[in-house]
């Protein structure tokens, strides 16, 4: 029965976000906002509902452990799961507006929420910073892209003209289909969570490996779904944008509200705030020379994410067990594995600068000069 109640929980949180994203989206299109700025802020709030939903359950229900959890396995799995999996099918390209505005916030908001973990607690006053962050950060996108500084308003064929009377039943039926979605949100998280917690205490495992994982990849099958389905049809910057600012809004929403509801706030394990947390962090600092190089995150990229969720994976669930080969499994991606990636970026990084810096030269002297 338990097994069904999380199969059933994972469901109801993909249909819900599905249908969430679907109704969302098109209110959004019919207010003529740019592709980019819908992944950045509707369809990403839409598909943080699902880690919305089962934190608040989670830190309800007294399991901090697994609500903390949450949060932090979602933002590596929209990193290195789900760009992976949409840039093997698609090399995702990347405006310059993300990585000079999104992609560091991203980065700040994640070393904000480690600094306020130090202490053990993510406090009242903590969450309602994390709150009022992002709602800057969404004005301050909308704004932008109003300016026409982030991508073009959606073109006609992804706008497609219509009567007034259309319309207006095509809203009310994108409303009605927004509150079912957060309806199965609410019901799914509840099941997932009660499920995850059974499991959890039937395998001896704590509530943060299981929020790490299991519901941490539960919760971003919708930002999977969105992320792939926008790569096949070859809208890569909602791919992108959903990604990126789906983990800002599990930071400032899903976080913070969740902070804000809770008496005292959220304590924050002592291991979490050692490891996952950093790793959090270090996967977001990542995304930034990976996007710098061409602004296209490449297939070999894209695999060298999967690649390293993987081995997270892994060492999560070796950790938990204890078992023998964690020292050595450790001691290679620390020593060989992480120096070989960075310093793999760093040339690529490198070569980048050196090619535009040598195109820009060649265009100031003009072409009787450069010959």
């Amino acid at each position: 029965m338990t097994a069904l109640l999380l199969v059933a929980g994972l469901v109801l949180l993909v249909v819900g976000g599905e249908v969430l994203v679907r109704g969302a989206g098109t209110i959004a299109t019919a207010a003529g906002i740019s592709p980019l700025v819908v992944g950045l802020t509707v369809v990403s709030f839409a598909t943080s509902a699902p880690e919305l939903a089962v934190t608040l359950q989670a830190s309800a229900a007294g399991s901090p452990g697994l609500a903390v959890g949450n949060v932090i396995g979602s933002n590596v799995v929209n990193i290195l799961l789900v760009l992976g999996v949409a840039g093997l099918i698609l090399p995702l390209a990347v405006r310059a507006a993300v990585v000079r505005r999104d992609v560091p916030v991203m980065i700040g908001l994640s070393l904000l929420f480690w600094l306020m973990s130090l202490d053990g607690a993510v406090s009242t006053f903590d969450g309602a910073v994390l709150v009022l962050l992002l709602a800057v950060y969404v004005v301050w996108t909308v704004v932008g892209s109003r300016r026409g500084d982030r991508a073009e308003v959606l073109a006609p064929d992804d706008q497609p003209a219509a009567p007034e009377a259309g319309r207006s039943r095509r809203l009310v039926v994108s409303a009605v289909m927004v509150a079912v979605g957060v309806a199965m949100l609410v019901l799914g998280a509840r099941w997932l969570v009660v499920a995850a917690t059974d499991i959890a205490s039937a395998l001896g495992l704590s509530d943060t490996v299981i929020g790490l994982t299991v519901v941490a990849i539960g919760t971003s099958l919708p930002e999977l779904a969105t992320s792939v389905l926008a790569a096949l049809r070859g809208k890569v910057e909602m791919a992108v944008g959903n990604a990126i600012g789906s983990n800002i809004f599990n930071i400032g929403a899903v976080m913070g509200l969740t902070s804000v509801v809770a008496d005292g706030g959220v304590p924050v394990d002592a291991a979490a705030v050692a490891f996952d947390l950093p790793v959090m962090v270090a996967v977001a600092f990542v995304v930034l020379p990976i996007v710098f190089t061409g602004f296209t995150v490449a297939r070999w990229e894209a695999g060298l994410f999967l690649a390293y969720y993987s081995a997270y994976v892994a060492y999560l669930l070796l950790d938990s067990a204890g078992h023998d080969a964690l020292p050595r499994f450790s001691a290679v991606m620390l020593g060989f594995v992480l120096p070989l990636t960075a310093l793999t970026l760093v040339v690529l990084a490198t070569y980048e600068l050196g090619v535009r810096r040598g195109a820009r030269t060649a265009s100031s002297r003009g072409p009787d000069q450069s010959s």
